[in-house]
C-alpha cells in the first residue's frame, strides 16, 4: 500500500465557529470549541466529548463539508469550508479526509463487500487481499455477500469502518463509531483503526457522547 505519508501536512483551523441552529443556546453553556480559536495539526488525536444537544454530528458534518449553516471560519489548510465548491470538496474527500458516519450511510441494496469495494476501486490504495483481511478481522468473514439492508446495526457499523479505511487520508473523522458494537468488537475495531491511521501518519477526530480512552488522545475538548 502506498500512502505517500511524506506529503501529509494538512492542518485544521477553526475561528469563531457556531452552527446557526445553536446560536440561541450559546449564552446558556460554555463550549471548548464553539466560538473559539483552535488549530489541529497533522497526527493529532482529538476527542470531542459532546453532551446531547451540543452539535456533535453537526460539527462532524461541517468538517466534512456537508453543512454550511454556520458562522465563523473552518479551514483545511487553504480550503475554507464555508465557500468550498464541489470540486474542492471532492478533492478533500478523495485524498485528505475520510469519515465514519454515525448513521453508516451504506448502500442497502449492495452487499457488504460491494459497499467497500466501490471505494477501494475508486481510490486504488488498498488491495483486495487487504480489504478481505480487514473484514475478517472485524468478524465479517461470513457476511461479505450479505446485503447491507439485512445486516444488524453492529455489522453495518463494522462495514462502514472498513469502508472509511479504503482511501488515502490525512484525517479520519468519526461520529460515535462504536455505538452499535459490543466490547469485543469495539476492541477489534479500535486496533484496526489505530494501525491504519498510524500507517497514514494521519490525525483523527472522534466525537462521542461519553468520555472514553479508545485512543491515546492528544487533546480532549468538551463541545
Amino acid at each position: 500500500m502506498n500512502y505517500n505519508s511524506s506529503t501529509l501536512h494538512m492542518q485544521l483551523s477553526l475561528q469563531g465557529v457556531v452552527p446557526l441552529p445553536l446560536l440561541d443556546k450559546m449564552n446558556n453553556y460554555q463550549s471548548g470549541l464553539w466560538k473559539g480559536t483552535l488549530s489541529f495539526k497533522k497526527g493529532e488525536y482529538i476527542f470531542i466529548q459532546a453532551p446531547s444537544g451540543t452539535g456533535k454530528t453537526t460539527l462532524v458534518h461541517i468538517l466534512y463539508g456537508l453543512r454550511k449553516d454556520f458562522q465563523g471560519n473552518v479551514t483545511w489548510d487553504t480550503t475554507a469550508m464555508s465557500n468550498a465548491g464541489n470540486e474542492a470538496l471532492a478533492q478533500l474527500r478523495t485524498n485528505n479526509i475520510s469519515i465514519i458516519f454515525q448513521d453508516m450511510r451504506l448502500f442497502p441494496e449492495l452487499t457488504a463487500w460491494e459497499n467497500i469495494d466501490i471505494k477501494r476501486k475508486l481510490t486504488n490504495t488498498v488491495t483486495t487481499e487487504q480489504a478481505n483481511e480487514w473484514l475478517d478481522r472485524l468478524g465479517l468473514k461470513d457476511k461479505k455477500k450479505s446485503l447491507a439492508a439485512t445486516m444488524s446495526y453492529g455489522e453495518q457499523q463494522r462495514v462502514a469502518i472498513v469502508r472509511a479505511l479504503m482511501q488515502p487520508f490525512e484525517w479520519l473523522l468519526m461520529d460515535e463509531p462504536f455505538s452499535h458494537l459490543d466490547h469485543a468488537n469495539t476492541e477489534k475495531a479500535i486496533a484496526l483503526i489505530g494501525e491504519v491511521v498510524k500507517q497514514h501518519n494521519a490525525g483523527m477526530i472522534l466525537a462521542d457522547l461519553d468520555e472514553n480512552t479508545f485512543f491515546p488522545y492528544t487533546k480532549t475538548i468538551v463541545l
